[in-house]
């Protein structure tokens, strides 16, 4: 029996376009001769729809908006929330559910007025006033890597319990003096949201009495910002000997911070990163970070909303997803 992959495959395209030309997705931007060769082929292989497979009975095809917190050139630079957001898209292909793609615009979220929404699903950190506007759009909502309240639904990291592996690692090489360089986020009116792994860092290491707070640099998750804090911490006359890093994307930026100025990782500095990013394991040595499942992170955002769709719960769940710890070669014993 023929699939949606199978015809992908077939014309050349995504899984997404094929979903949402054989649902006849009106806000989909596809050339004419696109989406013939789509039904052409779904033809040839006699693809049935799954209005088909169910005898005629006629069924709702769910509309699920997806908020874009990040734009475009935003995640370039820091892929986490991209890795999220395709598995969303992925999720919605495989369940098919027709996603609608909604981005900021100035200073608040818009939607067309004809595109009715079962749902939405919400990536990155939002103000009250966005998740009103979001309530407003679907009755249904579901937030990933942010829980403002315990009366939404919504997808976490264990970024707590990510930090102390990290800290279990570096310590247990002899390391004393640790360094953090992260970011700060925020939401409307410049309120920052609270970064559980900069708390986490301060608590572990004020309990072991090892904590410098000279030792913790912030801004953004960019390779650029990563380069930029690292050159500010070489200038410390008695630095730390380790660094964790709020991104993969600071790291690369640190470790070519350390290269040009003679330093040795993991013979002098020690580096550690965070998410996993697929260049991670080519650098040259080779990233120590935490592995984020971003992708089942999307997955879960999915699937929580499909929950809500279909039980009559009437409260909130939150999905919290574990890390694993990849031990490469840019973190070793203190020498």
């Amino acid at each position: 029996m023929a699939t949606l992959k199978d015809i992908a495959l077939k014309a050349g395209v995504s899984l997404a376009t094929v979903s949402r030309v054989i649902n006849d997705d009106a806000t989909l931007s596809v050339t004419v001769e696109t989406r013939e060769k789509i039904l052409g082929i779904a033809r040839e292989l006699n693809y049935q729809s799954t209005k088909r497979k169910s005898g005629g009975k006629k069924q709702k095809t769910l509309r699920v908006g997806l908020v874009y917190w990040y734009s475009e050139e935003q995640e370039l630079e820091d892929p986490y929330y991209l890795s999220v957001r395709l598995g969303v898209e992925r999720a919605c292909v495989d369940r098919g559910v027709n996603l609608v793609k909604l981005y900021k615009n100035e200073d608040t979220y818009r939607v067309r007025n004809d595109a009715a929404l079962d749902g939405i699903i919400a990536v990155g950190k939002f103000s009250e006033k966005d998740l009103s506007t979001f309530r407003e759009w679907a009755p249904h909502l579901v937030l990933v890597d942010f829980t403002p309240s315990k009366h939404v639904d919504s997808v976490e990291v264990d970024f707590r319990a990510a930090m102390v592996d990290v800290l279990k690692h570096l310590i247990g090489h002899g390391h004393e003096r640790i360094g953090y360089i992260g970011g700060h986020e925020y939401v409307q009116d410049n309120e920052m949201v609270k970064d559980e792994r900069e708390t986490t860092f301060f608590e572990y290491l004020s309990l072991y009495h090892t904590f410098h707070p000279e030792f913790i640099w912030t801004g953004k998750f960019t390779a650029e910002d990563g380069y930029t804090l690292m050159k500010e911490a070489l200038r410390l006359e008695n630095g730390p000997t380790a660094f964790i890093m709020g991104s993969d994307s600071m790291a690369i930026g640190a470790m070519r911070a350390l290269h040009e100025k003679g330093v040795r990782v993991p013979e002098q500095v020690s580096v550690v990163g965070f998410n996993d990013i697929e260049m991670s394991r080519y650098l040259q040595p080779s990233l120590t970070t935490i592995q984020v499942h971003t992708e089942y992170m999307g997955e879960a955002a999915v699937d929580l909303l499909l929950d809500q769709l279909t039980s009559k719960r009437k409260i909130a769940k939150k999905v919290v997803l574990p890390t694993t710890l990849l031990v490469r070669e840019s973190s070793g014993p203190l020498k």
